[in-house]
């Protein structure tokens, strides 16, 4: 097989500066090809389905660092709540309350990153400023004991306007900044903006991110049949 993770990962790692977080986005992806990336030198990997993460976590090695980067039902929290590192796409107040239940239920304080709808495009999922203070400034959460806000994500229209993109991303910085100052001053762990993918990872890089979540250029873009 001409296609190697291994060479594709490498070649990507010094595009990347040290300071931000490379996620393999490995959904759909068998195990056999998270487990190349995993021996390549690999460890933090996204999925977007909370049952096929699970599977793949019960197969894999115990020190994967799991992002969950889609958009995440209430009642599919259980699955990955005892394991999850991550979980990028908080976009609601009912959602976080599930997640702090699940993790109170685990024993655990989960990480959690704000979702903001910064594309130009009507997609159907992320906050807006007056929604995030909404959430921020409510007393349910301010209860909770057992969720951690650490950061922002958003994603950028699907467009090849490089400008446009740039844009979106510096207004995701704008707003990651307008939180920090306002509810996260004296938070040092609040200090993520998840945002970038393989058609435009380095623009982000750019504009702020310390994370990127790129799959195609890392596993290509298909499930390349193994041979026996």
């Amino acid at each position: 097989m001409s296609f190697s993770i291994t060479a594709q990962l490498n070649k990507l790692k010094k595009t990347i500066p040290d300071q931000v977080k490379l996620v393999a986005v490995s959904k759909t992806k068998p195990v056999e090809d998270i487990l190349e990336a995993y021996k390549a030198g690999q460890r933090h990997f996204g999925e977007n389905k909370a049952q096929e993460m699970e599977t793949k976590h019960e197969q894999l090695p115990t020190d994967i660092v799991w992002h969950f980067i889609g958009h995440l039902q209430t009642n599919k929290v259980k699955y990955i709540a005892a394991y999850i590192s991550l979980i990028e796409a908080v976009d609601s107040l009912k959602l976080l309350k599930e997640i702090n239940k699940q993790a109170a239920k685990n024993e655990r304080i989960i990480p959690c990153l704000l979702q903001f709808h910064i594309a130009e495009e009507d997609t159907k999922f992320g906050l807006d400023q007056d929604e995030a203070a909404a959430l921020l400034e409510s007393e349910a959460f301010k209860k909770m004991k057992n969720i951690q806000i650490v950061g922002v994500m958003g994603m950028a229209t699907f467009t090849e306007d490089m400008d446009q993109v740039r844009r979106e991303f510096k207004h995701l910085k704008t707003i990651f900044d307008w939180l920090k100052s306002k509810y996260f001053v004296v938070d040092d762990s609040f200090r993520e903006i998840s945002m970038g993918m393989s058609s435009d990872y380095q623009v982000a890089i750019e504009e702020g991110a310390t994370i990127v979540r790129i799959g195609s250029l890392i596993f290509g873009e298909r499930n390349y049949p193994t041979t026996h």
